[in-house]
């Protein structure tokens, strides 16, 4: 049983870790665009920077999938812009939920008494901020936007 219980522990940790997506995890998805890298362009893709010139596969990468594709049509052709957004919980202060009732024996009336305790709760909410925009223009990054 304890055996079974590991092997189950290893293979749901296997499952959850083959769910994210890592540098390391992208490099390998696309192993051949990465080896006919340079060693520098090597180094930034690793290090999740990109510069203006790189390709889509390089941008994946570096960053990883976009959260949202969008693409316009120009004179100079089509553009496609890569939105990547955080996502995080922000704290927006307690609520109160109820009361707990306790009791505690007065040892000097000889009696038991009830009192009643305020509780709260934290509150959240999901949020969601933009923090850049890649655009290609060609197949080519022709701009980085970052959000200040």
């Amino acid at each position: 049983m304890k055996n079974a219980i590991s092997v189950l522990t290893i293979l749901v940790a296997a499952l959850v870790m083959a769910g994210c997506s890592t540098v390391d995890s992208r490099i390998k998805e696309k192993q051949p665009v990465f080896d006919s890298l340079t060693p520098i362009e090597q180094a930034n893709v690793r290090q999740g920077i990109i510069e203006v010139g790189y390709t889509p596969d390089m941008v994946y990468m570096a960053m990883g999938k976009a959260d949202k594709v969008t693409s316009r049509a120009t004179a100079k052709g089509t553009v496609t812009t890569w939105i990547y957004n955080q996502y995080y919980k922000e704290y927006m202060g307690r609520r109160f939920v109820g009361h707990r009732r306790d009791m505690y024996y007065d040892s000097r009336a000889k009696v038991w008494r009830v009192y009643y305790t305020p509780v709260s709760e934290a509150v959240y909410r999901d949020r969601m901020e933009e923090i850049g925009r890649i655009v290609f223009r060609d197949g080519k990054v022709e701009s980085i936007e970052q959000v200040q």
